[in-house]
């Protein structure tokens, strides 16, 4: 937490540098400016919220200010909070979170939901995570289901350490594992009651288009699906149905674009039972299928 001062200056209270950093994020484009900065400011001091009330008028050290006007710059120049913080918030848990991998976002925890419906609670079942990046879909359907066992599948070493540490904060390392290949190199198919993922599905050619915050700082191999944006997905189906057990559910977050072509790859592959789902923006955002 940091200390202020005994010798009071109006300029430099916490208060009148929120202030001005407020203004910084406001003029850089930022919908919530204030709230952003009073979060940094919490973040690069190790305050509460209740700290920075208790405190706001009295003077922020020479330390403190230049770490959190560090962090206003960076996020001003477009670099995503969850990445100045290190953590996102996720289906009410907390995750640890890199430019290794994508951030959790709420959009996705529709994803979670559909799988969770699919898990009648009091049964044991085994659930994997293709392309896990954070583990965030393996962790809260763990949480929500105590009797699940399961393993995160991700190709990138900097990402799997990342989902590793959030099975130790959530205390599941004993329940699940990270496993550090590809999903196309992976045995355990035939072993999962369901399987869920959140492949790359953005058009090579709209990576460009995308918000500068994603484009700029999140991996693009988490992105990137190819030219058409259906790459992982006729990977990760054509797998599916040559080596999933009959009665196995494939869970797969989609593109808001995607409603109608990735369920005709489900459908084409032989998968039954298929449905679409959508997020709080009523926009197409699940598959689910079963094979």
């Amino acid at each position: 937490m940091c200390r202020p001062d005994t010798t009071m200056d109006e300029v430099r209270t916490f208060k009148a540098q929120l202030a001005v950093a407020t203004t910084r994020l406001k003029s850089a484009g930022l919908d919530k400016p204030a709230r952003e900065a009073r979060h940094l400011m919490q973040h690069a001091c190790r305050m509460s919220a209740a700290d920075l009330i208790r405190e706001e008028l009295s003077e922020m050290g020479d330390e403190a200010s230049k770490a959190f006007f560090d962090l206003v710059e960076r996020r001003a120049a477009g670099e995503p909070f969850e990445h100045l913080t290190g953590e996102a918030h996720f289906y009410g848990l907390i995750f640890h979170c890199s430019a290794d991998t994508l951030i959790p976002r709420a959009d996705s925890e529709v994803v979670v939901d559909e799988a969770l419906a699919r898990l009648p609670l009091g049964r044991n079942a085994m659930v994997a995570d293709l392309g896990t990046g954070t583990g965030c879909l393996l962790i809260a359907l763990m949480q929500n289901q105590p009797g699940l066992t399961g393993v995160g599948v991700e190709r990138s070493e900097a990402a799997a350490a990342v989902a590793r540490q959030n099975l130790q904060r959530h205390d599941l390392a004993g329940r699940a594992k990270i496993e550090t290949m590809s999903w196309e190199d992976w045995t355990g198919w035939d072993r999962a009651d369901l399987i869920i993922s959140n492949p790359p599905y953005i058009q090579s050619d709209t990576i460009g288009t995308l918000d500068p915050g994603v484009r700029g700082f999140e991996p693009h191999e988490a992105l990137d699906g190819g030219h058409d944006g259906l790459e992982a997905y006729r990977s990760i189906i054509s797998l599916a149905a040559a080596r999933m057990v009959p009665g196995a559910w494939l869970v797969l977050e989609i593109g808001f674009d995607q409603g109608e072509t990735v369920p005709a790859l489900l459908a084409k592959a032989g998968f039954g039972t298929i449905s679409c789902g959508q997020d709080h923006g009523q926009r197409d955002r699940v598959v689910c299928a079963r094979r």
